[in-house]
């Protein structure tokens, strides 16, 4: 198991990525610091809040083999990939794939509880209707 934590800048905060990787599986978790973290603080977080920090479902890695490519072939592939996907990370994309995910959970929540009320709605309105109809 391997575990590495990257502290950049992201507009108008601090942020850490955590990823761990076990085989050929990686896991990630982002973690917002606020203002720039020092080494300490980083320390003294990892100490106290590492067995709370919820990392994302595993994703498999995938490895490629690497040849030798032409520079010009390369840059030309890199423009492409940037054109197509943008840039990023293996963990920035695991980030995003896990919040894709929960986005989706959300609005399949949303959508049954809104179903729900709909329908107690709807019996309140029947039920007044044969109240009314009873003279009550």
């Amino acid at each position: 198991m391997n575990i590495t934590l990257n502290v950049f800048y992201e507009d108008p905060f601090w942020v850490g990525v955590f990823e761990k990787t076990f085989g050929d599986s990686l896991e990630v978790a982002r973690v917002v610091f606020g203002r720039e973290p020092k080494d300490g603080e980083v320390y003294e977080f990892i100490l106290k809040h590492y067995n709370s920090i919820r990392f994302s479902s595993p994703v498999k890695e995938v490895n490629v083999t690497r040849k030798k490519i032409n520079p010009k072939k390369l840059q030309r592939k890199i423009k492409e990939q940037i054109q197509n996907h943008g840039i990023g990370t293996k963990s920035q994309n695991a980030l995003k794939l896990e919040m894709e995910n929960s986005k989706k959970q959300r609005k399949v929540a949303a959508k049954i509880n809104r179903e729900q009320a709909e329908k107690l709605r709807f019996q309140l309105k029947q039920q007044k209707k044969k109240d009314r109809k009873r003279g009550h």
